[in-house]
């Protein structure tokens, strides 16, 4: 029998053994809705792939999400379990340009540890799959966070930085649009700003429309470009 364990199920909120057993990406999270945005007739425009810091957003900030930028965050979720999502959640929905923001849960290990080139080959696949079905990529940085409330142990300042650097190079090299969430929030102890977080990782109000200041031009003007 599969067990949650502490970590996971204090990371993921909703999660029960049948479905990490049975469902391990939770492909099922946004089956219905899915379906229901193909059904609904015009194509999405930009599809917001990532873990909690990404779902968070649509309950902060409503109305950065206008038609056609669509929200498909899962709470406490890895990079490899981003990478099972992606044929369901961004590449059938058909959107111009897909955002990847992705690291954070790697780091604290709530799938297992993973080293910083871990996660970057997993978002290698996701981009490949995303220029495959000729969809653009943004990809954002993992946000700044000198500690986790459901890993105490963990101190991931280190690598968040040293994660930032690969994907940020691997970015350059393959002329891929890159969005600084880091720089945006970070304060000078390399942790979040207390002004942009309630609990050093999650953004707060203020954090989000950080981000919103730092993303939405590029995320527009390759819009545009996709047109």
């Amino acid at each position: 029998m599969l067990v949650l364990s502490q970590t996971t199920a204090a990371a993921e909120p909703g999660r029960t053994d049948t479905q990490m057993k049975n469902d391990w990406p939770w492909l099922d999270r946004y089956a219905a809705d899915n379906t229901r945005l193909l059904a609904s007739g015009p194509r999405s425009q930009i599809v917001f792939m990532g873990d909690s810091i990404t779902e968070g957003w649509i309950a902060a900030s409503a109305s950065f999400f206008k038609p056609g930028w669509v929200n498909r965050g899962i709470g406490g979720q890895t990079s490899p379990q981003m990478v099972l999502r992606m044929a369901s959640d961004v590449v059938s929905l058909q959107p111009k340009l897909v955002h990847i923001l992705a690291g954070t849960n790697d780091v604290a290990g709530n799938t297992g540890p993973m080293t910083s080139a871990m996660t970057l080959d997993n978002i290698r696949a996701m981009v490949a799959i995303a220029r495959a079905a000729r969809i653009a990529v943004l990809l954002g940085s993992i946000p700044p966070a000198t500690s986790f409330y459901w890993s105490p142990a963990a101190r991931p300042a280190e690598q968040i930085a040293e994660s930032n650097a690969m994907i940020q190079h691997y970015a350059k090299e393959q002329k891929i649009a890159f969005v600084d969430y880091y720089v945006a929030l970070a304060d000078p102890t390399g942790g979040m700003d207390p002004r942009y977080s309630n609990d050093g990782v999650h953004p707060n109000a203020a954090g989000y429309a950080a981000m919103e200041r730092a993303v939405a031009p590029i995320a527009e003007r390759l819009l545009r470009r996709a047109k």
